[in-house]
């Protein structure tokens, strides 16, 4: 497999580094695999936060803006919606100030890190890649 992923284990929450959002796009269609990506550089806010990966990531309209529903959209839905291939998801400039805070960038990264053991306990490929903003 000549992809960016090859060197990158596969249930994983890593900075994003030297990775290409494009490139990662690209491995996910190669790999017949979901891409879900949100850029988060105007969140102002845990909401704005929530608020744009719900809007992103196209989850339904009932979506209950908090980590837990968060979480509750990665895993179980949509283990229950059938097999799934596989997940790269990126998180491009996750921000960091005052009103979203390392602990709530923890919290958030958290969510995904579950999503990845919870998928890996499934033998489905999830690797998330993030950046700060």
């Amino acid at each position: 497999m000549d992809t960016p992923l090859r060197t990158v284990r596969t249930n994983i929450v890593q900075s994003i580094r030297a990775f290409r959002v494009q490139d990662l796009q690209d491995a996910a269609q190669s790999l017949g695999h979901h891409f879900l990506y949100a850029n988060l550089a105007n969140a102002q806010s845990k909401q704005d936060v929530l608020d744009m990966i719900a809007a992103q990531f196209t989850f339904p309209s009932h979506f209950g803006k908090n980590f837990d529903a968060l979480c509750d959209c990665m895993t179980d839905p949509l283990h229950k919606s059938g097999p799934q291939p596989g997940f790269i998801v990126v998180l491009e400039q996750i921000p960091a100030h005052a009103k979203f805070d390392k602990e709530a960038r923890e919290q958030l990264l958290d969510i995904f890190r579950d999503a990845a053991d919870y998928w890996g306990d499934r033998k489905i490929p999830f690797r998330c890649f993030y950046s700060f903003l």
